[in-house]
Formats: C-alpha cells, sequence, structure tokens
C-alpha cells in the first residue's frame, strides 16, 4: 500500500518539494483532511492559507481542489502567518490548514492543520489519519467526489488579526515609543509585524522584510545563533531597544536585548507568565519539561500554579484545555494564550513583553536579571542507533537522582538537571541540561555526553 510517512511528522506535514510530494499529495491530503473534519465536526468549510514559498502556491491550489471536490467549501486567506490562520479557525469556527514548512530551507513545504478554534491536529489527535486516507486515495488514483463540488471564496482577516493581537495591551496609555527592530528573514512576519505595529506607538525597523521564500539573506530559523548576527548588529547600530527574531511562519520569536545579547525561550516565558499572573491571579500556567527551573519558581512566586508538561503543542493545548491555564510557553519559542484560542503566537507575546518593558521604565537587559536564575546548556543533538537503550544506560548510570519519565527521561538533582529524550523524525537523542553556574554546567554536560555517547 502507497503510504506517505515520509513527510508526515509528529505534528505536521513537512518535506521536500518536489522530490518527496507534490500537487498530487496535496490534492490527496486536501482530499482526506476534508472527510476528516467532516467526519470528526460536520465541517462545511475549511480555511487554506500559505506562506511566502514559491511551491506554495500550486500546493495549495491542488489542496483546495481536494477539499472541493469532497463538497467541502474552501475559504481562501492567502498569505498567512501560522498565528494568523489559528486566530481565523477561532474567529470564524472553521477547521484550517497553512501551507508552511516554518524555519526549514526553500526547498522544503508542509502543512499545519487544525481544527475549529484552533484545536489542534497531531499525530494522536487526527494526523495519523489523514495520513492513511490521503494514501489510499493517491494508490487508487483518485478521491471519491461528493454529491457536488464545493465553493471556493477569498477572505483577508489581516487587519482583524492585527487588532486581536494589540488587544493583549492592558494599559496602551503606559507604552513608551521604544525603538524595536525586526528581522523577519524574509518570513512572513514581513506581512504580519508591520500590521500590528502600525497600531502602537513604537518604532519599528524592519530587518529583511520582504516576502521570499528563497531566504535570501539568511534561514527563518533564529533557535540558531547565527541566524541572530544581523539582527544584533542592527541593534547595536541604531540604538534599538528591542530586536525580534522570527521563524519562517512567524508564530514563533526570539528576543534580544539592547546590548544584542539574545534572550532565552524559557526567560521569555518566565516574563509573560508574570505578566498574565497580574492579569489573572492565581491562575494556571503551563512550561514544558525542558524550560528553565526559574519559570515555575517565577509563577509560583507570583501567585500562579505552574504545570509542567511535554514538549509539542498538540500536548500543550489539550493541558490547558484540562487545566484551564491562562498561558503556556515552551523553551524553543512558542507561547500559548487561553485569549488567543489557547493558540501559540509570537506577536502576542512580543506586545505583552513590551507592555512590561514600557511600564518598568528600565532597559531590557535590566528588566530580564530576575528572570534569568540557571545557566542552561542549549539543545545537544547525538546521533545514536537506538535512543531507547541509551536512554536506559543513563537512567542506570545517574540512578541517585530523582527521574521521571514524562518525555524521555529527566533526572534531577537539586542543583542540577537534565532530559534527554529521542527525535521524533531523526535518530538522535536531544539533550537539555541546566546548572546553577556555566562550569558545573559544561561539566555535567560532558559527564552526560560521555554516557549517551559510550560504545556508539
Amino acid at each position: 500500500m502507497a503510504s506517505l510517512d515520509h513527510i508526515f511528522k509528529a505534528y505536521d506535514v513537512r518535506g521536500l518539494v518536489p522530490d518527496q510530494w507534490g500537487p498530487g499529495e496535496a490534492y490527496a491530503i486536501g482530499a482526506a483532511f476534508a472527510r476528516f473534519a467532516l467526519d470528526r465536526e460536520g465541517a462545511e468549510r475549511i480555511l487554506v492559507a500559505r506562506d511566502m514559498r514559491p511551491s506554495g502556491v500550486e500546493l495549495t491550489a491542488a489542496f483546495s481542489d481536494g477539499t472541493t471536490d469532497q463538497g467541502i467549501d474552501v475559504v481562501e486567506l492567502g498569505l498567512a502567518s501560522t498565528d494568523l490562520l489559528y486566530f481565523a479557525s477561532g474567529t470564524l469556527s472553521a477547521p484550517g490548514a497553512v501551507f508552511t514548512a516554518s524555519h526549514n530551507p526553500a526547498q522544503y513545504n508542509g502543512i499545519k492543520f487544525c481544527l475549529s478554534g484552533a484545536k489542534p491536529v497531531g499525530q494522536d489527535t487526527g494526523l495519523d489519519d489523514i495520513s492513511r486516507l490521503a494514501a489510499t486515495f493517491l494508490e487508487s488514483g483518485h478521491a471519491p467526489h461528493g454529491a457536488t463540488k464545493g465553493n471556493v471564496e477569498h477572505a483577508n482577516l489581516l487587519h482583524a488579526f492585527a487588532d486581536h493581537v494589540v488587544g493583549f495591551v492592558t494599559h496602551p496609555e503606559q507604552l513608551r515609543p521604544l525603538k524595536v527592530v525586526a528581522d523577519t528573514a524574509n518570513g512572513m512576519g514581513g506581512l504580519v509585524c508591520p500590521a500590528v505595529f502600525a497600531k502602537l506607538p513604537f518604532e519599528l525597523d524592519m530587518l529583511y522584510g520582504e516576502l521570499d521564500g528563497t531566504f535570501p539573506n539568511h534561514p527563518a530559523d533564529p533557535i540558531q545563533a547565527e541566524n541572530l548576527e544581523d539582527l544584533q548588529a542592527r541593534v547595536l547600530d541604531t540604538g534599538a531597544d528591542v530586536g525580534l527574531a522570527f521563524d519562517g511562519d512567524a508564530d514563533r520569536v526570539f528576543l534580544v536585548d539592547e546590548q544584542a545579547q539574545p534572550i532565552s525561550g524559557s526567560t521569555t516565558t518566565a516574563m509573560v507568565a508574570k505578566a498574565m499572573l497580574e492579569r489573572h491571579p492565581g491562575a494556571v500556567i503551563l512550561h514544558n519539561l525542558i524550560c528553565s527551573k526559574a519559570v515555575p519558581e517565577i509563577v509560583e512566586e507570583n501567585g500562579g500554579t505552574p504545570v509542567r508538561t511535554r514538549v509539542g503543542h498538540s500536548f500543550i493545548k489539550e493541558t490547558m484545555a484540562e487545566t484551564g491555564a491562562v498561558f503556556g510557553g515552551e523553551h524553543s519559542g512558542h507561547y500559548y494564550f487561553l485569549d488567543n484560542f489557547r493558540a501559540d503566537s509570537g506577536l502576542i507575546a512580543t506586545v505583552v513583553v513590551l507592555e512590561m518593558l514600557s511600564r518598568s521604565g528600565q532597559e531590557l537587559s535590566e528588566l530580564r536579571k530576575p528572570f534569568e536564575r540557571y545557566v542552561a546548556s542549549g539543545e545537544i543533538n547525538s546521533k545514536v542507533d537506538d535512543p531507547h537503550a541509551v536512554i536506559r544506560r543513563v537512567a542506570e548510570q545517574f540512578s541517585s537522582g530523582k527521574q521521571d519519565e514524562l518525555d524521555g527521561l529527566t533526572i534531577d538533582f537539586g542543583d542540577w538537571w537534565f532530559n534527554v529524550r529521542p527525535s521524533n523524525t531523526e535518530p538522535f537523542l536531544r539533550l537539555n541540561l541546566e546548572a546553577r553556574t556555566r562550569e558545573e554546567c559544561d561539566k555535567y554536560v560532558g559527564e552526560v555526553l560521555d554516557v549517551i555517547q559510550r560504545g556508539e
């Protein structure tokens, strides 16, 4: 039987175009998603959007054909960031699909799905079903059509989305005229950032704001330090107060301060958590298990209840629904808000931090200090033949620490801790470690890596 396992990942579709997939697969996936959305919630229309990658035009057209052939209407949103698609899904109460490969290179494309209200669709919540059905359609050479063909209409929600993001500012009269540099890396931030900042009293300096899915300046992957260099230089050259680095589909953001020093996703999570607890006293705040220990400490100090989750948006959104959490953050730069249909948005996190900065009267390099209490290793990948066997070996070697298996293996020694977990898509074991000092962090990283790489 035909299989699409090579492009269906844990949370989305992702692959090389045209080597791994193209319009034929997009058509089959569109038909399968239409059937899935119809069966799951009686959907009558599906929202379809795309990022700036050249291949997206043909792929979205084929996907829409597959959808309308099932008798389901399509609402074309055109160019959109992923968080704009989530906003549209929540606002219009319709399932959606955005064609994007996020931070991956230009030759890739992919699809992120959601059900009505921006509810996630992951491996365990329907993605496997869509994959199997699409593969069946591909193998048979056609997808059975609906009784009538669906219609296609167009909608532009950019300005409504910008109003929604700006609505997260609680004291607009206290905003200072900060100078902000945004490096959108020729990605979708070039569309949504100006729309949002046009409604705020900040001076926006766009770096690589032209939409260009060939990424002519640098990869749209801000978690890699080298991709921050141009932003850091512009912040220093212009005397900006803040630098923002967005990924390709603009749902993630990383900040740099006025001294051009990067701020981790954990620190941003802690800062936003404090702000959200001022608005929602005593609320539940989620943090994934590779976030700094500083995050739950700060949540508790500010009267909130921290809840630790697995890595990944589908797990966080599910836990938000279960706990009623008002906010959740990931070390990777994803920030989720109850009032954003539990979906993530880098832009919403940005305006929350900019309001904090305005009201504090401080420079960002000062504001960040109370939120940074430990030293982190960053994510270190080791290629191994059998990740689960290696994890068992690590558990035995470090058996004196407190262990849990929420996601991979976490071992906590009090003054330092680490997590090792297998990649969903590659033969890698991912290590994240945190300690009190840089010397201790480096020392323990060496010890854990010795065990991971022993015999490999």
